[in-house]
Formats: C-alpha cells, sequence, structure tokens
C-alpha cells in the first residue's frame, strides 16, 4: 500500500509499504478521509511536540474514516464493508485509569501519529474492532473523519459542565473551537460567544450557532462575562483574559495548547472559585458525536476548506501558511 512518511521536519515523501494485517480483535480500514490537524501540522514544521519526537519515518494523520475490508479473528465477518469512523486511540483497556472509564488517561495509550505509532496517511490501516466505530449512511466520508475534532469539543463541553441554560465563552475559532462552538449549542446552551482575530473565522462561527462573534482587540472578553470558559486558542494572553472574564464559580477548560507554561491570574480563581481544568483527547464520545452529526445538529462538512490526494500530503500541511481563509483540509488516500 502507499502511505505519506514524514521523515524530517519539512520532509515528506510518498513509500510502498506492506498491507497491513489484522491481528486478534482487529479489523483493516480502507481510509477514504483524514483531517489535517493542528499536531500534523507542528510535526511537519519542527518535527516533535513536546516529548515526543519524530526519531524515525512517521506516518501523520489520526483523523481517519474508511470501510472494513478485512477483519481478524473473534471479529464477525460481517463487518467487512461497513463504514467506519476510526477512533485513533488503543488503550491497554487493564490499568486503573481504563477500568475507571478514563481511558483517555491511560499510560499504555497507543495514539496514531505520535511517535512511534504510525498514523492515516495511508490507503490502509489497521485497529481495534471496539475503535472503528459504525456510522450511518447519514454520515458522509468527510463527516465521519471530522468526528475525532468533534470530540475534542464534545469532551471540553462535558469537562465544563455545559447544559441548558449555560453561557458558554469559545476563545479561538479555530476547527476546534467551530466545533465546540456546536457541541455547546448542543448540550443545551443559552449563548455561546466565541472571539477570534480572523473576520472569515468569526462569520462562519455566526453560521454554526454562535449568537455573539467578536474581535477581543473591539470587544473586551470581561464584557462578555460567561460562566464557562472552552479556551481553544492556547494564545497564553487569551487565557488569563478569558478565565478574568468569568464570573463567580465558573469553569474554566484549557482546550488549546500553546506552551508548556502560561501565567495564571491565581488571585481571580481563588476569589471567585474558579475551577480550572486541561483536556487530555477524549472518552465515549463517538455514539454522542455520531448522533449528532446523523441528526444534523452538528455541521462538520460546512468546516472543510480543501481537498488532497495521497500524493498531495504535503502541501495539505502547509494550506493553513498558504490561505488564511483555510479551516479545515482533508486527504484522501484511496483517490
Amino acid at each position: 500500500m502507499r502511505v505519506a512518511v514524514l521523515r524530517g521536519a519539512g520532509d515528506v515523501a510518498l513509500e510502498e509499504r506492506p498491507a497491513p494485517r489484522p491481528g486478534p480483535g482487529e479489523v483493516v480500514v480502507d481510509v477514504a478521509a483524514v483531517g489535517v490537524c493542528r499536531s500534523d501540522v507542528h510535526y511537519y514544521e519542527h518535527g516533535r511536540i513536546g516529548r515526543f519526537a519524530v526519531e524515525r519515518p512517521l506516518v501523520l494523520g489520526h483523523e481517519p474514516s474508511g470501510t472494513v475490508s478485512a477483519v481478524g479473528p473473534g471479529v464477525d465477518p460481517a463487518r467487512v464493508g461497513q463504514r467506519v469512523s476510526v477512533e485513533p486511540g488503543v488503550p491497554d483497556r487493564s490499568c486503573p485509569q481504563c477500568l475507571a472509564g478514563r481511558y483517555n488517561l491511560c499510560p499504555d495509550m497507543r495514539f496514531f501519529a505520535t511517535p512511534p505509532v504510525d498514523g492515516a496517511f495511508a490507503e490502509q490501516v489497521v485497529v481495534h474492532g471496539a475503535f472503528a466505530h459504525p456510522v450511518p449512511d447519514a454520515v458522509g466520508d468527510d463527516a465521519a473523519a471530522l468526528l475525532e475534532p468533534l470530540s475534542v469539543g464534545l469532551w471540553a463541553c462535558r469537562k465544563g459542565r455545559v447544559g441548558p441554560g449555560s453561557r458558554v465563552l469559545v476563545t479561538g475559532a479555530g476547527p476546534i473551537g467551530l466545533v465546540a462552538v456546536q457541541a455547546a449549542r448542543a448540550f443545551g446552551a443559552a449563548e455561546v460567544m466565541v472571539s477570534d482575530v480572523n473576520p472569515a473565522r468569526l462569520r462562519l462561527a455566526a453560521a454554526l450557532g454562535a449568537t455573539v462573534a467578536v474581535d477581543p482587540g473591539e470587544t473586551p472578553l470581561a464584557d462578555l462575562a460567561p460562566d464557562v470558559l472552552l479556551e481553544c486558542s492556547g494564545v497564553p494572553s487569551v487565557v488569563g483574559d478569558g478565565i478574568r472574564a468569568l464570573g463567580r464559580a465558573g469553569r474554566a477548560v484549557l482546550v488549546g495548547m500553546g506552551g508548556d507554561e502560561v501565567p495564571l491570574p491565581l488571585s481571580v480563581v481563588q476569589e471567585r472559585e474558579l475551577v480550572v481544568t486541561g483536556t487530555f483527547r477524549y472518552a465515549n464520545t463517538w455514539p454522542t458525536a455520531i448522533a449528532l452529526v446523523a441528526s444534523g445538529r452538528v455541521d462538520l462538512d460546512a468546516l472543510v476548506t480543501g481537498h488532497y490526494g495521497l500524493a498531495d500530503a504535503e502541501a495539505s500541511l502547509t494550506a493553513g501558511r498558504r490561505d488564511p481563509a483555510s479551516v479545515k483540509v482533508l486527504v484522501h488516500p484511496n483517490r
């Protein structure tokens, strides 16, 4: 099969590799679409994210959808031909975190496109059958791939206890911020406010359900007075401004990753008894994500601004650099 391999920072090449074979409990998926994530771009530009370094050729891509083409021992043969969305992290399913339902925190997680685990810029991938989620015909291949970033937004809303009547501020209207806007509305938020400096993304946020869309340079975040902050920009100054905007007993969920350390307005956190929490991926989100997209309550296709073949995988990784209006691009390995 063909794969697009990151050989080092700024160096992507097309290679041939042996097609994968499924082991016990596993399925092979012919990849239809793969979303390009900011983490893929970061690996391409820098060759590492934190402690995870590209020390040998790595296949990027952790947002895949496709069709089951083969099954291993213990998997129902009727799954062949089934359209699926692949949850890209497979935990050990036996550690204390997994047994407590927090499998996203499994210390032995094998996550696509996180060194040394290869991802889905490939014609085929193999994954445990429990993490290849069947999708209905109402969910297209692109949307099925983007259930992964939607899961990030859903997990952020769960961590922030977003519910009916919540006033939510989403800082950063990139792909994760835009799915967080839709997730918050689906969870029943009465108001979903979004801030960004990109006018095109603010317009898209409004079209996707944001009740207020502002440029923080023109409208101070403190004027918005949310009770939940979903911080999706990763910009240190925005993190601080967003936390200061929260009312008493508010909740801040830090989703964006802009650096290892950011200043925290501790006096505000203490005086208002704010809850500040991080997020790390997601757990048990795919059923909800599939239902929301299939019902039309969340529109993922609206985020897509580009399509690339596997041979053009490198161009997909630089799309945002070339076009500031780019939101979410996908690679289609089998086209």
